[in-house]
């Protein structure tokens, strides 16, 4: 990975980090303020709202962290070690714990008449996407399972080459 590659992905984290601080910092707490003047009849939506979107942002900030890690490993070379296993479980769990939150508003927004059924019916399609992000990130895992097995593996016999000479 280029050094320009390296820079614009670590510019394109720092950005949405710095957004989704935004987000938690200061739009949850207007959104707060504005779901006050909420119809009584939905007024018990407001905390579970505020929970899953703060949740959400989270999840978020957890996964543009670990791809923060993963970038530094690329740059350093090590990217192909037992270690970059850590940040990918991380995101794996992550991003699933995301999709679960989808379903969690879908079904906190589905019983009585706050929203249109089909709106449901989309926050459903939004978490099966979501669960199939991880699915890819699992299959890069395993790809990258078989990288470092590939070096592990290249790295024994340069070994074994080195005794023979």
């Amino acid at each position: 990975m280029g050094k320009l590659t390296v820079h614009a992905l670590r510019a394109v984290l720092v950005v949405l980090l710095g957004g989704s601080l935004f987000v938690q910092t200061v739009m949850v707490p207007l959104l707060a303020a504005d779901l006050d003047g909420l119809d009584p009849d939905y007024a018990y939506l407001r905390a579970p709202f505020l929970v899953i979107v703060v949740l959400g942002v989270m999840a978020v900030q957890v996964v543009l962290v670990c791809v923060w890690r993963l970038v530094t490993m690329v740059r350093r070379g090590t990217v192909f070690s037992p270690a970059a296993f850590r940040y990918v479980h991380v995101v794996i769990g992550a991003i699933v714990a995301a999709a679960l939150l989808v379903f969690a508003l879908g079904v906190v927004l589905a019983p009585g008449e706050a929203v249109a059924p089909g709106v449901v019916l989309l926050l459903g399609g939004l978490g099966v996407a979501i669960l199939g992000v991880a699915l890819i990130v699992l299959v890069l895992r395993m790809l990258l399972a078989q990288a470092v097995a590939r070096d592990v593996e290249a790295a024994r016999m340069r070994a074994e080459l080195e005794e023979v000479i």
